[in-house]
């Protein structure tokens, strides 16, 4: 049986992906770049809390939402559009390809599955010749 996601999983895979560090976009955010260094473009963020993602059952912001990249329109809808899932877009990303989703409710899909968004999230991002390589040896 598969075991299901936490949050300390989102780093764990982050930073088992090649290139890839934890530092800040979005001024003081804690974000997944690829590459290291100052070329690197960021592939998971934790969000702050803003007004432009409410939760419908508080009617306060959310707390705990982190933002993946999706390579494209399709991958967005295929996310936020399955009711199992528990990803979603807010207005506020009309037009970026990422999806939402609250760290309390990562336990809703499996490390594998988290495993595989965050590892196209970071091919999004990488490098073409470190995608290539990274295919190439699994």
């Amino acid at each position: 049986m598969e075991r299901m996601a936490v949050p300390d999983d989102v780093g764990a895979i982050c930073l088992g992906l090649p290139e890839v560090e934890l530092g800040t976009s979005w001024g003081d955010r804690p974000t997944y770049k690829v590459p290291r260094g100052p070329k690197g473009r960021g592939f998971v963020l934790y969000r702050a809390p803003h007004k432009t993602a409410i939760d419908p059952e508080t009617g306060e912001p959310f707390r705990d939402l982190l933002v993946i990249v999706v390579p494209d329109d399709a991958a967005k809808a295929a996310l936020v559009e399955d009711p199992s899932l528990p990803f979603f877009t807010i207005p506020h990303f009309d037009g970026y390809n990422a999806v939402l989703v609250q760290e309390s409710r990562l336990g809703e899909v499996s490390r594998e599955e988290l495993a595989e968004i965050i590892v196209e999230a970071w091919a999004t991002r990488a490098p073409k010749k470190l995608v290539a390589d990274f295919f190439a040896g699994r």
